[in-house]
């Protein structure tokens, strides 16, 4: 059976209030409520998820900390529209830069969360550490970009010509947005793996102890 003996609850739900208060400040006056629900709905309905399996499956405290970062990241773009984050429109305007590059970010960091994928897939799967692994891992987290990239396409075909449908897909003109977000995507799941995969074991085998 595992058990977190490297972490303590307190830090879970202390990750659990900074989100919840993010997700709270970011259903304040969103840009549209519309663009929120794309953009945080998903985000919400996973959280529900983790929260409800944490008495039958704990993660690794550096899952958990993946999750909130990648949730309150979510909660921005959905609040703003991940096109129009301001910090993002200065730093544009301060560096003469062609586009607002928030939701390449975004994407960057969804490439780490091949470390939830990766202790999923050793828990759960049973798949040993090594290449397979690494495989699997940055299979799937390419698949889930790919799929979302089709949704923004759906979108755009099904709503086509209106504001949402610029929200939401956020292409900023760029032909080859879609192409770009998944290339963010494969390198932030590449950094994640290289950064985090040593200390990712030693927690994983803490579990074990």
């Amino acid at each position: 059976m595992y058990k977190d003996k490297a972490h303590h609850t307190k830090f879970h739900l202390f990750l659990l209030f900074i989100v919840l208060g993010v997700l709270i400040w970011s259903l304040i006056k969103p840009k549209t409520y519309s663009d929120w629900l794309a953009d945080g709905g998903p985000i919400v309905v996973g959280l529900i998820i983790v929260i409800a399996v944490y008495p039958r499956f704990k993660f690794t405290s550096l899952s958990y900390v993946i999750i909130a970062i990648l949730s309150i990241l979510e909660f921005i773009g959905a609040h703003y529209t991940f096109s129009e984050v301001p910090l993002f429109d200065w730093i544009k305007e301060e560096y003469g830069l062609k586009r607002n590059d928030y939701d390449r970010l975004g994407h960057f960091m969804k490439g780490f969360a091949t470390i939830v994928i990766r202790e999923i897939l050793v828990r759960k799967a049973h798949i040993q550490i090594g290449a397979w692994l690494i495989f699997f891992t940055m299979s799937i987290i390419m698949a889930i970009a790919a799929l979302y990239e089709i949704a923004e396409m759906l979108t755009s075909v099904i709503t086509s010509g209106s504001q949402f449908a610029q929200d939401f897909t956020g292409t900023q003109s760029d032909p080859f947005d879609s192409e770009w977000d998944m290339t963010m995507a494969l390198i932030g799941s590449i950094v994640g793996l290289l950064l985090l995969s040593k200390w990712h074991n030693k927690l994983l085998k803490q579990l074990k102890e």
